[in-house]
């Protein structure tokens, strides 16, 4: 008979996956909507388009589902190996924030006139159609054979196009049938490839909860993070039969924009513009060792102090704090590595002893960005220790 040991470790086995999904939907539901609809949602303004499948949402959340729950089961098995590295994920920002832009373009372009919403023509034409500059139509003169011939000629070609359609038309609604099922569950499954500050602080839960948990947790964020993605998606939709599909544009544009900054801030590829004032050592205290200390706050608002200033040529350890911090400041990226921080505590990052020059920090979403300026040495051999700032 199995021992009492083995049996707890039976129902451990068991009840972890089931916890794992509950923390990864309040992790979705308390801060993961709000934080991936921000990256990710842009996305779905290719939904919006007017005479679009009505299905479109809920495809677009299962290929989300889906994506996320087959790379939560990769990185639990596999590990860190399977996650996209920052350039990769800056690279990727910067494709989607141009993405959301086209689409945001071709639903303004695809709502067309302010009168579209009139019946169209008998031949199909839209009401609002401007006619052709080489088309235009002339006035019908009795006792002539213009009127006649303009008809015969535009018969013929109407006959010459439903030809031509109907010979490739089985074809063409396979392909838009297929397209239109698949497209917004492809476009809910490439999100996966652009993930917002609380997805990086789940899939690092996933690298060491094994393949089943990592697919339970992933699956659990996806499923807090759909109301978000869902009322954001009707809203979408419901705008794009309306005039106010202007100002959603508008609004797709300046996210948009926003991603692609978003995406060269995490890439480092953005100038530093201006000379901001050089951070001096007098915050850092030493540890016994001689090691630098320097403290900073991760804040939902970014951080604190935005630059800080270690000494070239000694050992330094950045430490983290947070305090009920939801916001994508929790993860960040330091020296090609991705850090996550708690909610509420610390972490510690490690620096080899540094050359002078700066050292740059951005969070996982590439909205917030620090600076550590790394002085020539002016500290002595045992400096006082200077107590950190303490904002609890």
């Amino acid at each position: 008979m199995p021992s009492a040991r083995t049996a707890r470790r039976r129902r451990s086995r068991r009840v972890t996956p089931l916890a794992l999904l509950a923390g990864g939907l309040a992790a979705g539901l308390v801060a993961g909507g709000t934080s991936c609809a921000a990256v990710q949602g842009g996305v779905m303004i290719g939904l919006a388009r007017p005479g679009g499948p009505r299905a479109a949402v809920p495809a677009f959340i299962a290929g989300r589902l889906v994506a996320h729950t087959a790379l939560g089961a990769l990185l639990g098995m596999l590990g860190a190996a399977v996650r996209i590295p920052p350039p990769a994920r800056a690279a990727l920002l910067v494709a989607a924030g141009a993405g959301m832009i086209v689409f945001a373009l071709r639903l303004v372009r695809s709502r067309g006139p302010a009168c579209s919403g009139a019946a169209p023509a008998e031949d199909g034409t839209p009401a609002c159609a401007a006619p052709h500059p080489g088309r235009a139509e002339r006035p019908e003169v009795p006792g002539t054979t213009t009127g006649r011939t303009t008809r015969i000629t535009a018969l013929t070609d109407r006959w010459r196009r439903i030809t031509a359609v109907t010979r490739r038309w089985r074809r063409i609604t396979t392909l838009t049938g297929r397209w239109r099922a698949m497209g917004p569950v492809a476009m809910g499954a490439g999100t996966v490839l652009i993930p917002c500050g609380v997805t990086l602080s789940t899939e690092l839960v996933a690298v060491s909860a094994g393949w089943l948990g990592g697919a339970a947790v992933m699956a659990g964020f996806v499923a807090g993070t759909s109301p978000a993605f869902a009322l954001l998606g009707l809203v979408l939709r419901r705008i794009a039969a309306t005039r106010l599909v202007t100002f959603a544009a508008v609004a797709a544009v300046a996210a948009g924009s926003l991603t692609v900054l978003a995406g060269l801030r995490l890439g480092g590829w953005l100038p530093d513009l201006g000379d901001p004032s050089k951070a001096t050592a007098a915050g850092v205290r030493l540890a016994p060792d001689g090691t630098q200390v320097v403290t900073i706050w991760s804040t939902g608002h970014g951080f604190l102090p935005g630059v800080a200033g270690i000494e070239a040529g000694r050992p330094a350890e950045i430490v983290f704090r947070t305090r009920d911090n939801q916001g994508c400041t929790r993860t960040l990226t330091i020296q090609g590595r991705d850090i996550a921080l708690p909610v509420t505590g610390e972490r510690v990052v490690r620096l080899a002893p540094q050359e002078p020059g700066r050292l740059r920090y951005v969070c996982g979403m590439g909205m917030y960005v620090g600076f550590i300026n790394i002085n020539q040495p002016t500290l002595p051999a045992h400096a006082a220790a200077t107590p950190a700032p303490d904002l609890r």
